[in-house]
């Protein structure tokens, strides 16, 4: 099984620096996938650097470049990126198809954007510009969705194929994240949504663990795999074989028996799988109930059938192996190369139009605005509230000494600083130092210390 970048990566696991010895000595891990933002390309973390010498291929995933956005990729998040896959000697890196910003409004979180037309044509030239930007083939992921837009014109799997096809990027799927999308947006037929992707671009998936809460699924990454989600990994290996297929643990970490019984499971509900039908479509992109999308034009070069297994910077791979070299842009990431120069629509109009929606959602969520137009009030208040949490975690996790000193007070005082405070420009970091001088000043001098030993 290769990816279309060429690489056949078998089963991963997220890296994360509270499980490092264990995933060291986990059997038959294939890859691992980093955060981005989390890694100094200067000073790799040793666990990383171990890794690599033993072959084990290294996914940075990128969760800030806000490619759903409305502003243009900023450039040095991008070079940053950039040499950070290039200190891993990445052979793809990945992203989201998400906002996360406008403005100095930052949610720190992935939101959903509008699966409108004119929104599409603004983030395909996001990620054209992101991609010609990087030194590797970039993947975008869809997201988990607690709300949905109002205005909606495409279904989330038009949206994402059309979004990857046009941008010519690869495809991680989050079968996660499709669960959630199906619980909490209502989609009648989750199968019917993985049918209509270009399941011909896929570069890995992602499976995790998640919680109902109050009728929303929430994508915790904390909670063990649920049954529906190992279904819908199930289903999608049935129409394609995987190039690879990850578990994202970010809490509540469980033994290192646990985590190797958690990727039995999701290596056993892949092999169990039916095969996929060699050169068959999948069905409901071909049926004639469903309305057509509309594709870009036919210059789109390669179909997936002459794509070549890998490009010229590589070696041929069989079934399970794994791939020493990283690939060229003769895979899927390069793919059309001339729609770098197509005209198509998302001009500054179209990037004016969608900023004023997205900073209207995000100051209602982070600042207390009013509610758009549109939108279900309760669901803005949930997606409100899981940021916060969100936000209490984070800085819960950077300033434990604070938090073991406030004594059980910390939850109602970071909430009572949140609800007056949006997340301030420098992330977690700078929040953290916020709340540290928030605590210091209401409490008083004996009451608080300040700032705790990460900060």
């Amino acid at each position: 099984m290769t990816t279309g970048a060429g690489l056949a990566l078998g089963c991963g696991i997220g890296w994360r620096p509270e499980i490092d010895a264990v995933i060291a000595e986990l059997p038959e891990i294939g890859f691992v996938e980093v955060i981005a933002e989390n890694v100094d390309p200067d000073r790799l973390p040793p666990g990383l650097v171990e890794l690599r010498a033993r072959g084990v291929p290294v996914i940075p995933h990128g969760v800030s470049l806000n490619l759903g956005g409305a502003d243009r990729p900023e450039r040095p998040r991008l070079a940053r990126l950039a040499a950070v896959a290039e200190a891993l000697g990445a052979p793809l890196v990945s992203e989201h198809m998400a906002f996360c910003r406008v403005g100095a409004l930052d949610s720190g979180h992935l939101l959903p954007v509008p699966r409108t037309r004119e929104a599409l044509a603004v983030i395909v030239r996001n990620v054209r510009a992101a991609r010609a930007a990087l030194p590797v083939p970039l993947a975008l992921e869809n997201v988990a969705p607690l709300l949905g837009w109002p205005d909606d014109e495409l279904t989330e799997g038009q949206f994402v194929g059309e979004l990857v096809e046009r941008a010519d990027v690869g495809l991680l799927l989050d079968v996660a994240n499709l669960h959630t999308a199906r619980v909490n947006l209502g989609l009648a037929d989750p199968l019917r949504e993985l049918d209509e992707l270009p399941l011909e671009r896929l570069a890995y998936v992602h499976v995790a663990g998640g919680v109902l809460r109050h009728g929303l699924w929430h994508d915790t990454h904390t909670h063990p795999l649920a049954g529906p989600v190992l279904d819908l990994l199930a289903a999608a290996a049935s129409r394609v074989d995987l190039p690879g297929f990850l578990l994202e643990r970010d809490g509540a970490y469980p033994s290192a028996a646990g985590l190797a019984a958690e990727l039995a499971q999701i290596r056993a509900t892949v092999a169990s799988a039916s095969p996929p039908t060699v050169g068959s479509p999948s069905p409901s992109r071909l049926s004639p109930d469903r309305p057509p999308v509309d594709r870009p034009s036919p210059d789109r070069a390669m179909t997936a059938a002459a794509a070549p297994a890998l490009s010229s910077g590589g070696r041929a791979l069989s079934s399970g192996g794994r791939a020493s070299r990283r690939p060229g842009r003769d895979s899927w990431a390069g793919w059309g190369r001339a729609a770098l120069g197509r005209s198509t629509p998302g001009g500054e109009g179209d990037r004016r139009k969608l900023g004023r929606a997205q900073r209207a959602l995000l100051a209602a969520l982070v600042a207390g605005a009013p509610l758009p137009a549109g939108f279900d009030a309760d669901r803005v208040e949930a997606q409100a509230a899981a940021l916060v949490e969100k936000r209490l975690w984070g800085v819960a996790h950077r300033l434990p000494d604070l938090v073991d000193q406030l004594d059980g007070r910390f939850p109602h005082l970071f909430r009572d600083y949140a609800a007056g405070t949006p997340r301030p420009p420098g992330g977690l970091l700078a929040d953290a130092r916020a709340f540290a001088a928030f605590a210091a000043r209401h409490l008083g001098p004996g009451g608080a210390a300040v700032p705790g030993r990460r900060v």
